[in-house]
């Protein structure tokens, strides 16, 4: 099944969230996301549905393997585009924000190559 982009953002933002907290709920997401309660129930809707997330009786969301894939893949392309952009002298706030919009428009193809020109030139 493809994920949509905004799919695939509530994934990051779950996957960055359980690397700083024992535990996420809809709530932590929405407020990290400005988005509303609603939108975050329709959201873990759809990613629950597409075995992208499970969510336990107590509402504490994680992610499956899939789902795991997927938000460690984007969280990459993040990190790494966000690396990039300020090597090359963009700021670091505007970087982040770049890195964000781009993320999900790489190919796989040119992300490894911008992957492979960071390392080779970071490493002197």
């Amino acid at each position: 099944m493809h994920i949509q982009e905004s799919g695939e953002m509530y994934l990051e933002t779950i996957y960055r969230l359980l690397k700083v907290r024992a535990s996420v709920r809809a709530i932590d997401i929405g407020e990290e996301m400005g988005y509303s309660k609603p939108s975050v129930s329709r959201a873990l809707g759809l990613l629950k549905s597409g075995g992208y997330v499970t969510v336990d009786g107590e509402g504490h969301v994680a992610l499956t393997d899939a789902g795991e894939t997927i938000a460690a893949k984007i969280y990459e392309r993040h990190t790494v585009l966000t690396s990039f952009l300020v090597s090359i002298g963009v700021d670091p706030e505007t970087a982040a924000q770049d890195a964000c919009k781009l993320e999900h428009a790489f190919s796989d193809t040119s992300f490894y190559a911008i992957k492979a020109f960071l390392n080779k030139h970071t490493e002197a």
